[in-house]
């Protein structure tokens, strides 16, 4: 089933179960060569996400701000995007021009993402895609200026969301897990990946 929510084109229940399980597998190869980590925001405070990326680059951030850099913080290059995450890009984005990112964030106890915009790309005309895996997390979308008034709707494992046109930099977050609510992560959490055109 497909959704339109301020702009948001979403993709309820696009992955079956086999996908999502494959996915995982295909993550755990991704944390396995680029661990993850706790980025420092530009204010001193650790984030609640951790995370890691691939592709040609991986987004970061510390006391110097955000940004894309072309190697872990450990010094060593990004994995490749999986197979199978390029494939979900190309069915939904673009059949030619792949992501230059993948952003894996893990969500665990606690861990939330405040409202923001994704605009540390160079081109805003390509959209943002973005996968859920595992529990539940509640989707809050806002408006293209902070402030006023927003909407939730909850983000299920399977769920895809392509971000484009005039939602590209509509301010968005989650607010919180639902713990228990998937059984694909054997220990419980969130993962969401989003894939961008950086360049």
């Amino acid at each position: 089933m497909r959704l339109t929510v301020r702009g948001f084109d979403i993709h309820k229940a696009y992955l079956d179960a086999g996908s999502q399980a494959a996915l995982v597998g295909d993550i755990r190869t991704i944390v396995a060569a680029a661990p993850l980590f706790s980025p420092q925001t530009p204010y001193g405070k650790p984030m609640s996400v951790r995370m890691t990326s691939a592709g040609a680059l991986g987004w970061y951030a510390d006391r110097s701000g955000y940004r894309y850099a072309a190697q872990h913080p450990n010094g060593t290059a990004w994995p490749p995007i999986p197979a199978a995450i390029l494939d979900i890009w190309r069915a939904l984005v673009d059949a030619e021009r792949g992501p230059d990112c993948c952003l894996v964030n893990f969500y665990g106890a606690g861990a939330r993402m405040g409202m923001h915009q994704d605009k540390d790309e160079a081109d805003f005309d390509w959209p943002v895609l973005s996968i859920s895996l595992g529990d539940a997390g509640l989707f809050r979308i806002g408006n293209t200026q902070r402030g006023g008034k927003t909407e939730t709707l909850w983000l299920e494992s399977g769920d895809v969301v392509v971000m484009g046109g005039a939602a590209r930099l509509t301010y968005h977050g989650v607010d919180r897990i639902r713990f228990g609510s998937s059984s694909l992560l054997p220990q419980g959490g969130r993962i969401n990946l989003t894939c961008r055109v950086v360049l």
